[in-house]
C-alpha cells in the first residue's frame, strides 16, 4: 500500500489560534488529488483514531479543489504556551497523517 506521505506534495502542521491545530494536505496533480479525496481514507473517524481524540474534537474537514487540499482543524489537547505544552507551535502533528495508508 501507499502512504498519504508518498502522495502528498505538503504535508504539515500549524497553530489556527491557541485552541486548534491545522492539518494541511496539499497535492501538485489533480489526478492525486482526486483519488486520495474519493478514495474514502480520511474520514473524521479516521482523523479521531489517529490522533486518539473525539468526533467532537474535530473541528473542520475540508476539502478543498480548487487548491487541491485537505484541512483538517482539531482541537488541542492543551492550548498552545500553556504548561505541559510540547509542541508550542503546532508544526510536528502532522506526523500521525504521514504513514496513513490509502
Amino acid at each position: 500500500m501507499v502512504k498519504l506521505v508518498e502522495k502528498a506534495k505538503i504535508l504539515r502542521s500549524k497553530n489556527a489560534g491557541p485552541f486548534e491545530i491545522t492539518l494541511d494536505v496539499l497535492f501538485d496533480e489533480k489526478q492525486v488529488y482526486e483519488e486520495v479525496k474519493n478514495a474514502g481514507i480520511l474520514t473524521k473517524e479516521v482523523i479521531a483514531d489517529l490522533y486518539n481524540i473525539s468526533l467532537d474534537d474535530i473541528h473542520h474537514l475540508v476539502f478543498f479543489d480548487q487548491a487541491l487540499g485537505i484541512k483538517i482543524t482539531i482541537a488541542r489537547k492543551i492550548s498552545s504556551g500553556s504548561p505541559g505544552d510540547r509542541d508550542v507551535y503546532g508544526a510536528q502533528q502532522h506526523a500521525p497523517l504521514m504513514n496513513l495508508e490509502l
